[in-house]
């Protein structure tokens, strides 16, 4: 077998892509046929929030003592399967739109996934890989369930909800996405 396969097996690959593409699919059936509203931006940052903490499985090997005792350079494949999984959970959520359903802006779908797998792989570094989905989890809770307060520290707060212009939810996005990258990428998955 070729590296390229027998890393997406150990790092569950195939079984996170079939549960975010089942995620995705159930979030867009239940917003179609549960009467979402046009514009409403949770079925997008659920779906997106399902493919990301499907992914964040497999940001650990089987043997984290084996992985960093390789002589491979882990930090490329680190941030390469980060950035993969990100694109990954973009794209399943853009190909809705084959189904004629858009669910979210492209701009919107692109910084939330981005944001998203940043806090997937800052809960691996953090956490390590069984519980990286905490993270983007835990901080979609906290933006649905936050009040309805105005500011620049509440579109923080709840940057995943904000439209895609809005500068302080792009930000926060940006930063959440390089520093869990950088942070996973050198320091790899906690054990």
């Amino acid at each position: 077998m070729r590296w390229l396969m027998l890393y997406a097996r150990s790092r569950q690959v195939p079984a996170a892509l079939a549960a975010a593409l089942i995620g995705a699919w159930a979030v867009w059936a239940l917003a179609r046929d549960g009467g979402a509203t046009p514009g409403d931006p949770r079925p997008a940052v659920l779906a997106l929030t399902v493919a990301a903490a499907a992914a964040s499985t497999g940001l650990g090997g089987q043997d984290l003592a084996l992985d960093r005792t390789a002589a491979v350079r882990w930090w490329t494949r680190r941030t390469a399967h980060v950035l993969l999984a990100g694109a990954t959970a973009c794209a399943l959520l853009l190909g809705s739109r084959a189904m004629g359903e858009e669910l979210a802006a492209t701009a919107f779908v692109v910084r939330d996934g981005a944001g998203l797998m940043g806090l997937a792989a800052l809960g691996a570094a953090v956490c390590g890989a069984a519980y990286a989905w905490t993270l983007p989890v835990g901080w979609l809770a906290l933006s649905l369930f936050s009040p309805p307060l105005t500011g620049v520290p509440m579109q923080v707060v709840t940057w995943m909800l904000q439209p895609a212009g809005t500068a302080a939810g792009t930000w926060t996005a940006l930063t959440v996405t390089v520093a869990g990258t950088a942070a996973y990428a050198v320091a790899g998955p906690r054990r």
